[in-house]
């Protein structure tokens, strides 16, 4: 209003509304951050679906072509048979002590049939050498029919063989790399029998978990459940969860399954600490808690060193003789650094690996102390060694 005089603002409120307002946005800020999110994982990733599974296969076939590194047919009887059979089914007779070649290699054929392969779909084969053959470089694989668990006939493989690896000797020096005995065949085998599985018509389907856990299965069952809001799904086991398929569901089994396999959850994990002592190689899960425990390293060095002296007579000394006198120095080394840290219940992972690290511990030394600590009843982790 015109010709108005200012009200004055209360000293006991001078500058409350711009702290009020500094004080509502940080505290907005902090309402509306983002928690940190768990990792999750898709379902197709950490389970699989029943009867979607591959399948071993197995042959047994002749490598020929190679330039003298084949099986001694005087020592591996059974190339020599091998290589008779397939010339007389050729119509060569072959039947004489007098074949002699280095240029066979009986070899084992082995290769995986994935789900629901069609014929006429080719897939890879890998090639192992069987007898005292040298190297399959260069060799042709003939054919070689590939043999499922069932004794039946699924694949043929026939091909040129791919190797990695090469070696090379003379008279004084030998040089290989990878190995030469083992190679591939990329798209060497042909399907001709299919695995009848009908996995359409299933009216339920099976989810195994392929590391079996009761969080883990419950919060896949809750996730199929909450995703389709249905009670579809039902907790079997450890890794076991039931999906049974709506009659109506658009798509059917196919259908459904390519639903749950996008689904992401939370998978839990048992607290473990898993050691591989000959590489010195320490794995700890993240839920590793260990109790009130003291830890000491000892530090006794021993060293001996053995330092042999000879002793001559003096020059032309027709009495002396010269002798090797052994000097032997012993150091014995207690290091002053030594400590005991004394770790409290409940440290987490982060804490207990620092707490080994501020001793010096390398990780051998870790291997022991993580084996004492769980003979004492501290660790409350399962300890598994490779």
């Amino acid at each position: 209003m015109a010709g108005s005089t200012p009200r004055p603002r209360d000293p006991a409120t001078r500058g409350w509304l711009p702290w009020t307002g500094l004080l509502a946005v940080l505290f907005l800020a902090v309402a509306l951050r983002p928690e940190p999110a768990q990792a999750q994982a898709r379902i197709k990733d950490i389970a699989v679906f029943e009867g979607v599974r591959d399948n071993q296969l197995i042959g047994y076939g002749l490598v020929v072509g190679l330039d003298g590194t084949g099986d001694d047919l005087d020592s591996a009887v059974f190339t020599r048979e091998s290589l008779i059979g397939v010339l007389e089914r050729l119509g060569v007779n072959a039947r004489s002590d007098d074949l002699e070649t280095d240029n066979v290699a009986a070899v084992m054929v082995t290769a995986h049939l994935p789900p629901f392969a069609r014929q006429g779909q080719r897939i890879d084969v890998t090639i192992s050498t069987l007898g005292d053959a040298k190297s399959l470089l260069g060799g042709t694989l003939v054919v070689s029919p590939m043999m499922g668990a069932d004794g039946e006939i699924y694949a043929v493989a026939q091909g040129a063989v791919t190797v990695a690896g090469f070696s090379a000797a003379g008279a004084a020096e030998e040089v290989s790399k990878g190995v030469p005995t083992t190679g591939r065949i990329p798209n060497g085998a042909i399907i001709e029998r299919e695995v009848d599985f009908d996995l359409q018509r299933m009216e339920s389907v099976k989810v195994s978990l392929r590391n079996p856990d009761f969080t883990t299965a419950r919060r896949l069952a809750a996730a199929v459940n909450g995703a389709l809001k249905s009670t579809i799904a039902q907790q079997l086991d450890s890794a076991t969860v039931l999906v049974t398929v709506p009659s109506d569901y658009p798509g059917g089994t196919v259908g459904l399954l390519s639903e749950i396999e996008q689904l992401r959850i939370t998978a839990d994990q048992t607290a473990r600490v898993v050691i591989d002592e000959q590489s010195g190689v320490i794995v700890m899960g993240e839920n590793v808690r260990i109790s009130t425990v003291a830890i000491a390293q000892g530090n006794l060095t021993i060293r001996i060193t053995e330092t042999p002296q000879v002793s001559q007579p003096s020059p032309l000394s027709a009495t002396g003789t010269t002798e090797t006198v052994d000097r032997t120095n012993i150091q014995v080394d207690e290091s002053g650094e030594q400590r005991l840290a004394v770790l409290p219940a409940g440290v987490s992972l982060q804490e207990l690996v620092n707490g080994l690290n501020a001793l010096g511990i390398g990780p051998r030394d870790m291997i022991t102390i993580l084996q004492a600590i769980k003979a004492a009843g501290a660790l409350q982790a399962e300890i598994s060694v490779l």
